[in-house]
C-alpha cells in the first residue's frame, strides 16, 4: 500500500524531472535562437567555363578528367596552321602598306619641289612681264613722238617705221612673257593639287597614320587569334566533366569544359528567415561536411543574400504575373543563403562542389579570432533542435 509520503515524493520527483526537461528544452531553444544552425548547407566554388576564342580542330589534349592543373597549363591546342597563314598574310600586307606610305612620302617631296619650282618661275616671269611692259611703253612713246615729228620733217619715215616695228615686237615679247606666266601659274595650281592629293593618300606621319594603324591592328588581331589556339588554364583548379577528344571541333565562344577554381571555395548555409536577425558579417561559423562529419571547420560569415528567387510574381502568358494558389494553414519560412568563407582545412579534407554541410553561426563573435584546430568547437545541435 502506497503511503501519502511516498506519493508526494513521486509527484515531487516527477515534477522536478518535468521542470528540468522544460528547462533543458528552453535552454536548447534559446541557444539555437542565439546560435542558429542548419543542416541545409552546400559547398560552393567558382566554376570557370572554359570557352575557346577561335574555332578549329583540337590537335592536342594533354589533360584527363578530374586532373588538377595550374594556371597557365595547356588545356587543349586548336590547329594553328590556318591562323599562322593568316598572320603571315597580314604581316605581308603591313609591309606593303609601309612601302606604299614611303612611296607617297617621296611623291609628296617631288610634288612639293615642283610647287617650289613653279613659284620661282612665277616670280621670274612676273619680273619679265614688268620689264617687257616698261620696254613696250618706251617703244610706244617713241612711235608716238616720231608720228608727231614726221609732218615737221624732224623725223624720217624710215625712223617711224623702225619705231613701229620695235613697238610691235615689244608687244609680241610681252604677250609671250604673259603666256609663260599664265602657264607657270597653271603649273603651280596643278602641282599644288598633286601635293594635296599625295598628302591625303599618305595621311598622317608616323604612328598616327590611319592606314598604318589599320594594318598594324590587323597583324595584332591575327597574332591574338594564333595565340588563342592554345587554350590555357586561367586559374589553379580541377578539370571536371571532360568530354573533349582529339579531333573534336572546338567552336568559338561555346563552352568546352569546366574548371573548378580551388582558391574560391565557400559554403552556403541556407537558414530559415526568422533566424537571421542576429547573424552579422564577421561572425564565426562552424561547418561540418557530410563527407567528413568528424572534421569540423572554422569559418566566418561574409554576408547574407539580399534576395532569393520568387516563383510568385514571375511573368506568365500575356505578360501577367504568375501567382500560385496557397492553401497551407502555416506559412512556410523562406530559406536565405548565408555565405561562409572557410578557414584552414583539417589535414586530409578535400572540398567537392555541391556536397552537403551543416552550418552553425556563433552570433556576436564579429572580430573574435578563430580558434586553432578543433579545440573549442561546440557540438552541433541534436535532433531536439531540428524542428527549428
Amino acid at each position: 500500500m502506497t503511503t501519502p509520503v511516498s506519493m508526494r515524493t513521486r509527484v515531487l520527483a516527477t515534477g522536478t524531472l518535468f521542470l528540468v526537461a522544460i528547462g533543458a528544452v528552453g535552454y536548447k531553444v534559446s541557444d539555437f535562437m542565439t546560435n542558429p544552425w542548419t543542416r541545409n548547407g552546400q559547398v560552393m566554388a567558382q566554376v570557370v567555363q572554359i570557352t575557346p576564342r577561335v574555332s578549329g580542330t583540337i590537335v592536342q589534349l594533354p589533360i584527363v578528367d578530374n586532373q588538377f592543373v595550374k594556371a597557365g597549363d595547356l588545356l587543349f591546342q586548336i590547329d594553328p596552321r590556318t591562323f599562322q597563314s593568316d598572320l603571315d598574310q597580314k604581316r605581308a600586307e603591313l609591309d606593303e602598306t609601309i612601302d606604299d606610305i614611303a612611296a607617297l612620302a617621296a611623291q609628296i617631296d617631288v610634288a612639293a619641289a615642283a610647287v617650289k619650282r613653279t613659284e620661282e618661275e612665277i616670280a621670274w616671269y612676273k619680273q619679265q612681264v614688268i620689264g617687257k611692259q616698261a620696254r613696250l611703253k618706251d617703244y610706244e612713246a617713241q612711235f608716238k613722238r616720231y608720228t608727231e615729228m614726221l609732218p615737221t620733217g624732224a623725223a624720217t619715215q624710215e625712223r617711224l617705221d623702225r619705231a613701229e616695228a620695235d613697238s610691235t615686237a615689244a608687244a609680241a615679247r610681252l604677250e609671250g612673257a604673259m603666256s609663260e606666266l599664265r602657264q607657270a601659274e597653271a603649273d603651280h595650281v596643278r602641282t599644288t593639287a598633286e601635293v594635296a592629293k599625295a598628302r591625303a593618300e599618305h595621311g598622317a606621319y608616323g604612328e598616327a597614320n590611319a592606314r598604318l594603324r589599320r594594318a598594324e591592328a590587323a597583324v595584332h588581331h591575327a597574332e591574338l587569334a594564333l595565340e588563342f589556339t592554345s587554350v590555357v588554364a586561367p586559374v589553379d583548379g580541377y578539370i571536371t566533366n571532360l568530354n573533349l577528344r582529339l579531333g573534336d571541333h572546338a567552336t568559338a565562344h561555346h563552352q568546352a569544359l569546366a574548371l573548378v577554381d580551388t582558391s574560391s571555395y565557400w559554403v552556403y548555409g541556407f537558414f530559415k528567415e526568422q533566424y537571421l536577425e542576429r547573424v552579422r558579417a564577421g561572425d564565426l561559423a562552424i561547418v561540418k561536411l557530410m563527407s567528413y562529419p568528424d572534421e569540423p571547420i572554422w569559418g566566418r560569415v561574409m554576408g547574407t543574400g539580399w534576395g532569393i528567387f520568387q516563383k510568385d510574381g514571375s511573368t506568365a502568358q500575356e505578360l501577367l504575373p504568375k501567382i500560385s494558389a496557397q492553401y497551407e494553414w502555416i506559412r512556410q519560412p523562406q530559406r536565405v543563403p548565408v555565405r561562409v568563407e572557410l578557414g584552414k582545412l583539417p589535414e586530409g579534407v578535400e572540398l567537392i562542389v555541391g556536397t552537403y554541410a551543416s552550418v552553425l553561426v556563433k552570433t556576436g563573435t564579429t572580430g573574435d579570432p578563430a580558434p586553432e584546430g578543433v579545440a573549442g568547437v561546440p557540438p552541433m545541435p541534436t535532433a531536439l533542435s531540428r524542428a527549428f
